[in-house]
């Protein structure tokens, strides 16, 4: 059967530029889906930086002005990999042109930008997602299923967090290609738009909307040199946050990210606690989901893990034979497939940017709590 080609436009060359790429190239080897994606360009300011990631990728030409990128007629889709004060911009420009858009995490620099882009591309009719790829962590997807089926019962409790340790060097400047994560400017939060907005969105698509928060932040080196000026400025965004949230379910909830957590590299967890089972989950063990059911006999009651690789787990018939397991890198093949499934059925692949855009809105909320030590109710 021969494929329909869906032509990618990328913006941006780094980690998350080489994630999708490689998501878009190896898709159709493994799943069996109506579109192919074809590297058409690759865009970025740096001409000699996105020819080199050009020529080892496959794109077949570059740009270096995103406006020629989301004009060019043969550019089917626009997919977004650059910093958070960028989304907004290039996002309505590619709604206008009548792109399809995939976007980097977090939708935007905060709830107001992000309800712009979801009217303009919601005004284009254009098919729209954002990359939130933990949700299609095979075992992330399981634990999905195992709440849609009652298993858990009512939810009691949902608690997560995530770590790392790459910040803690007061050396470290902000801004810049590399660092402008610790640039408020261009980050719009640290880990709260970071990290916390992953631990979020799965939090919303697992267990419902989220109703209020009380949050505190902490900046803990308070100036960095700059490495545009190599002027020392402060710094505005939170090293670490720490919040409590009530769900819409009646669930109670904890959330903690830090860039301060000496020994952690991306230690991201959850835990869910219902009436009946409970589960939990590690990314540093993504492919196993451990399960607790108290209606087991007591005397084999106990926490199971469940290794995530049968061909009746979600996603896993589509890779190797059983009881072998997949990686990161997989779930942003996922990703893709399932937003080239959704244009085959007519359907929305999820997470578009108006289900992004709650996770912005609780985002919001964190921060404004942070500053003013009260509870805020989630708009």
């Amino acid at each position: 059967m021969s494929k329909k080609s869906l032509n990618i436009g990328m913006i941006g060359y780094g980690f998350m530029g080489k994630a999708h790429t490689n998501a878009y190239r190896k898709v159709n080897h493994f799943f069996d889906l109506e579109y192919q994606p074809v590297l058409k360009a690759a865009c970025a300011r740096n001409e000699e930086r996105i020819q080199a990631f050009a020529d080892r990728w496959g794109y077949q030409s570059v740009e270096t002005d995103w406006r020629k990128m989301v004009a060019r007629e043969d550019i089917d889709v626009i997919d977004i990999c650059v910093p958070n004060n960028l989304h907004k911009e290039i996002a309505l420009a590619a709604a206008e042109a009548g792109k399809m858009i995939l976007c980097e995490k977090p939708l935007a620099m905060n709830s107001d930008e992000g309800e712009e882009m979801c009217n303009a591309v919601e005004k284009a009719g254009v098919a729209n997602m954002v990359w939130y790829n933990y949700r299609r962590v095979p075992a992330v997807t399981l634990a999905k299923q195992l709440i849609e089926e009652g298993r858990l019962g009512r939810i009691f409790h949902y608690r997560s967090d995530f770590l790392q340790d790459w910040t803690i060097s007061e050396d470290l400047p902000q801004g810049g290609e590399a660092l402008w994560r610790l640039d408020v400017n261009a980050a719009g939060s640290g880990v709260t738009g970071d990290l916390l907005a992953h631990c979020i969105d799965t939090a919303i698509w697992l267990n419902g909307a989220i109703e209020s928060v009380t949050a505190m932040t902490e900046t803990f080196v308070k100036e960095r040199v700059h490495q545009e000026t190599g002027q020392s400025q402060p710094v505005g965004i939170d090293d670490a946050c720490a919040f409590l949230a009530r769900f819409s379910n009646g669930s109670l909830s904890v959330f903690e990210s830090t860039r301060y957590a000496r020994g952690h590299k991306a230690l991201y967890t959850l835990e869910i606690n219902g009436e009946h089972a409970s589960i939990s989950w590690d990314l540093h063990d993504q492919h196993r989901l451990s399960y607790f059911d108290h209606r087991d006999d007591s005397i084999v009651r106990g926490w199971r893990s469940i290794h995530v690789s049968d061909s009746d787990h979600p996603y896993m018939d589509k890779w190797w034979v059983p009881g072998l397991q997949i990686g990161y890198e997989h779930t942003f093949v996922h990703h893709v497939a399932d937003f080239l499934e959704g244009l085959s059925l007519g359907v929305p692949a999820s997470p578009t940017f108006r289900d992004a855009l709650e996770t912005q809105k609780v985002c919001d909320a964190i921060l404004s709590s942070a500053q003013s030590r009260q509870w805020v109710d989630i708009a």
